[in-house]
């Protein structure tokens, strides 16, 4: 796989009156992280005392955070209703040639900030709350 262009990785978040997925305005910067906590099963029969996991158990997450500019009223006060509602709702990730994942997202932090010469900005975070399905991009 070759170098991809940043501001080709898209977060987008379903419009609830038409159900498709609508980029997320004027984002300069997007990162999304996969985790999964480890579940402990090491006992006293351990050999050499190393630490032993359990496959297949634990919690998995992703977390998204992105920031950028609104370009429209409608984009903001978007975002900020689902924030103050604490809504979760169906988000999409494309990651170019890779492909996309997608599904529920509560919005757990935003964020503005300005400089005095500059334009009002905004960052946000999002946790996933419950599965992801992953579709490859087409090649």
């Amino acid at each position: 796989m070759v170098a991809q262009k940043g501001k080709d990785l898209l977060l987008k978040v379903e419009d609830e009156s038409t159900g498709s997925f609508v980029t997320v305005a004027g984002m300069r910067s997007r990162r999304i992280a996969f985790n999964t906590e480890p579940v402990d099963a090491t006992d006293f029969e351990s050999v050499g005392r190393w630490r032993q996991l359990l496959a297949g158990a634990g919690v998995q997450r992703a977390s998204v955070s992105g920031s950028g500019i609104f370009k429209d009223a409608a984009t903001d006060a978007q975002v900020r209703s689902l924030f103050f509602g604490g809504s979760i709702v169906n988000w999409q990730i494309v990651i170019p040639d890779f492909g996309a994942v997608q599904g529920l997202f509560q919005l757990s932090a935003l964020e503005y900030a300005g400089e005095h010469s500059g334009e009002v900005t905004f960052e946000l975070s999002l946790e996933s709350a419950g599965p992801l399905t992953f579709v490859e991009a087409s090649q």
